[in-house]
């Protein structure tokens, strides 16, 4: 992964299931991608946890309209509220918005088309082989082999929000979750309140869903 690289555009990287073409839960992608921009904003230094709350510090030195300004921009104009706040609100916005940046770079394909009047967008990645390496490294962090702290920060961080949500991408059961919880947990550690409110808020919507 190249440290120029934002971890929103590398999760929704990460989320493409290249056997059938398209991206996995999507539904779910606008939570990852909203975590993975807290993440990015904790890690800098931009906001701070503050008893289970976010709170604003420095303005980050991020692209005006990217998801990590945008998400930025809503905390710090807010009184301190919960990580999973943040991490549910305007999931759609944060879907468009980096879809729209790796679009913009030349990394997707959008195409757009109307069946029975009913607008439907199709997402590709171009460059295939970049999900596919992403998916390889994030996968052999969840799994083990090499002690956490040898880790590059990115892939530590992506595997530890991709565990959260059993991105199919990368852990595919249930069962490997729960095998692997310890190490979850030690991959989740610097960034241990997104990935639990990320967790809990994607186990709320498919308990929603189902019920």
């Amino acid at each position: 992964m190249k440290q120029t690289e934002s971890l929103t555009r590398s999760a929704f990287l990460l989320a493409f299931d290249l056997r059938k073409e398209k991206l996995t839960q999507r539904s779910e992608l606008g939570y990852l991608l909203r975590a993975a921009a807290l993440a990015e904003l904790l890690l800098a230094g931009n906001l701070a946890d503050e008893s289970g709350k976010a709170r604003a510090l420095t303005h980050p030195a991020a692209e005006p309209g990217s998801l990590r300004a945008v998400v930025w921009e809503q905390i710090s104009n807010s009184p301190p509220r919960s990580w999973r706040r943040w991490v549910q609100k305007d999931l759609g916005k944060a879907v468009r918005v980096v879809r729209d940046e790796l679009a913009a770079a030349r990394m997707i394909n959008v195409e757009r088309r109307h069946i029975l009047l009913f607008p439907v967008e199709r997402i590709t990645p171009r460059k295939a082989y970049l999900s596919r390496r992403l998916a390889e490294r994030v996968g052999r962090a969840i799994r083990g082999g090499q002690p956490v702290g040898h880790l590059d920060e990115d892939v530590r961080v992506l595997a530890a929000l991709a565990a959260a949500i059993r991105l199919k991408t990368v852990i595919p059961s249930w069962r490997e979750t729960r095998l692997r919880r310890d190490r979850i947990q030690q991959l989740s550690a610097p960034v241990e309140p997104i990935a639990t409110a990320l967790r809990k808020s994607v186990e709320a919507a498919r308990a929603a869903a189902s019920g």
